[in-house]
This record gives C-alpha cells, structure tokens and sequence, in this order.
C-alpha cells in the first residue's frame, strides 16, 4: 500500500531532474556481496550471484515493440531529435537502438546491463502517453500533489514535443480490454521500487511510469500474470542492480537461490519499496560499487 502520508520523494526531485536531463539508468557492479556476520563471499559466489540476478546474455522479454517508436515519435511522445541526440553525444545510440525507435522490430525484446536505460526511456514514453485509467483517477490525481504534471515522470520527461502533460493519457497506443485493465491494475499495486515507497500504481517517477508502460505493454499481449511477475523482477534488477544483488545476497544468507525465489513476494512492499529494502540492506553489508553511471545525462 502507498504511503499516502509523506510527499512523493520524486516530487522534490522533479525540478532536480528537469535541470538535469533525462535520467539514464545505469547500474553499478558490485564487486563483494556478504552478510556483516559471515565469512567473506568468494570471487567465484559472487560471480554466480550476478549471473543469476544480472546475467551477462540479458533475459528475452515476452513481448515484441513493434513500431511502437515509430507511434511514440510521430505522436510527439517522443522527440526523435532530442532523444538520439542525448544518446549520441554518449556515443551509445546502436542500430539496434534506432530501429526500435524509428523502425520496425518483431523480434522478442531483450534486456541487458547495456540497453537497460534505453529501454526505461522507451517504456516510459510509453506509461505516460498510453491512455490508462491509472493515471487518470489513481494517486497520480491525488488534489494534495497540485496536478499530476509535478512529479518527476510527468515534469521530467523532457523530450516531448512540447509540453509533456499534453501527451499525459492521451494516446491509444495499447488498448486493454477489461480483464487486461483489471490484471495491470491488481499487479501495479504490488510492484514497488526501491527509490520511494511507492507502487507502480502510483507512477510518480521515472522507474513507476517505465514499469507501468511495460505492464501495459505485456497485458496487451497476452503475457500470462505468472510471467508478467517473474519479467518485472527481471527488468527491475537490471535497473535497480546493486538492490537486486543485495536482496539476492540476503535470500542466500537464507539458504535460497535466486532462482527459487517467488517474483511477486521479491516486488513487493517487503523488498522493493524503499522501506522495504532499507530493512534488507542493513542486514547485509553494503556493496563496494565499481563504476556505473549517474543520474544526469
């Protein structure tokens, strides 16, 4: 459940993020994982955990984009020109990226540690621009927030044409049917992130609003609800990858494998919120980061 009580920590960060620039995620490596009360973890554990939660092959999605860019971009969603131009200048704009964003591609999605960012970006388009009644009457409306269009997913999406609550549930990119609907609506509410206490029912950042695009995106599709919780885990841990590898660490110091954990009770308020995961992180020792990107262009 949303906490309803304390003003959404990417509201403040809004104005923080529009001087910025679009945020691009990326992750962190973790070079050692351990629990504060057992032997340090081995080079070769610590290698298998990354594996597990951030495989170096990435993780095929079960879902196609389509021209999904193609519709994003001729809406106005997106501004072709500013979006390459801020991956160009990091000289990280492949062909692949290009054609996902101006072509065509029927080929199932992939998510690696490389692309990760790119495709927040894409599925944040998307969550926003796609009519859907989250938006419209869920937290995101809430008349204490003064208007949807302060947070840092309305506000701080910076490459529309114009401004960007003029795309804001405006267009039928994805049309869900009523069991869709009910399906996205039950499941965002028990998919949080690790940067605020919110669910993905409330989209209030850029990882919220990402994530619902994404649901969205899988209902659409007929993605089934058990494959839709183990992808959502998936493209959550490579954009939260240092969260993801320390909630890994705590479920082996459990004696349980990634691979056997249940992806719906890992999004949940207990882990992925940022109560959650606070909770987590301080029963096991903080990783030590090498490299990783920022939150600015």
């Amino acid at each position: 459940m949303e906490n309803q009580n304390i003003m959404p920590v990417a509201m403040v960060l809004s104005a923080f993020i529009i001087a910025g620039g679009i945020y691009f995620s990326g992750g962190s490596v973790v070079k050692t994982l351990t629990n504060e009360n057992s032997p340090s973890a081995t080079q070769q554990e610590t290698s298998e955990l990354q594996q597990a939660v951030l495989p170096l092959e990435g993780v095929v999605l079960p879902i196609t984009w389509g021209d999904l860019g193609q519709q994003l971009v001729k809406a106005g969603a997106i501004d072709a020109e500013k979006f390459m131009a801020i991956y160009e200048k990091r000289g990280d704009f492949s062909p692949e990226d290009k054609a996902l964003l101006l072509g065509q591609n029927n080929d199932q999605l992939k998510i690696t540690s490389d692309n990760a960012g790119f495709l927040l970006n894409l599925f944040w388009a998307l969550g926003l621009a796609n009519k859907n009644a989250i938006l419209e009457t869920g937290e995101m409306t809430d008349s204490r927030y003064n208007g949807a269009g302060n947070f840092a997913s309305t506000g701080g999406w910076t490459i529309a044409v114009g401004n960007p609550m003029t795309h804001y549930s405006q267009h039928e990119f994805l049309v869900l049917t009523a069991e869709q609907q009910t399906m996205v609506e039950e499941m965002s509410r028990g998919i949080y992130r690790p940067c605020c206490g919110n669910s993905t029912h409330f989209p209030d950042c850029n990882h919220g609003m990402a994530m619902l695009g994404l649901l969205e995106l899988m209902a659409s599709q007929g993605v089934s609800e058990a494959d839709i919780w183990k992808t959502a885990l998936a493209v959550n841990s490579y954009w939260f990858p240092d969260t993801y590898l320390t909630i890994a660490t705590y479920r082996q110091n459990k004696n349980v494998a990634w691979a056997e954990v249940e992806p719906k009770e890992m999004l949940g308020a207990n882990y992925s919120s940022g109560q959650g995961y606070a909770k987590i992180t301080a029963q096991v020792t903080k990783p030590q980061q090498q490299g990783g990107g920022g939150c600015a262009v």
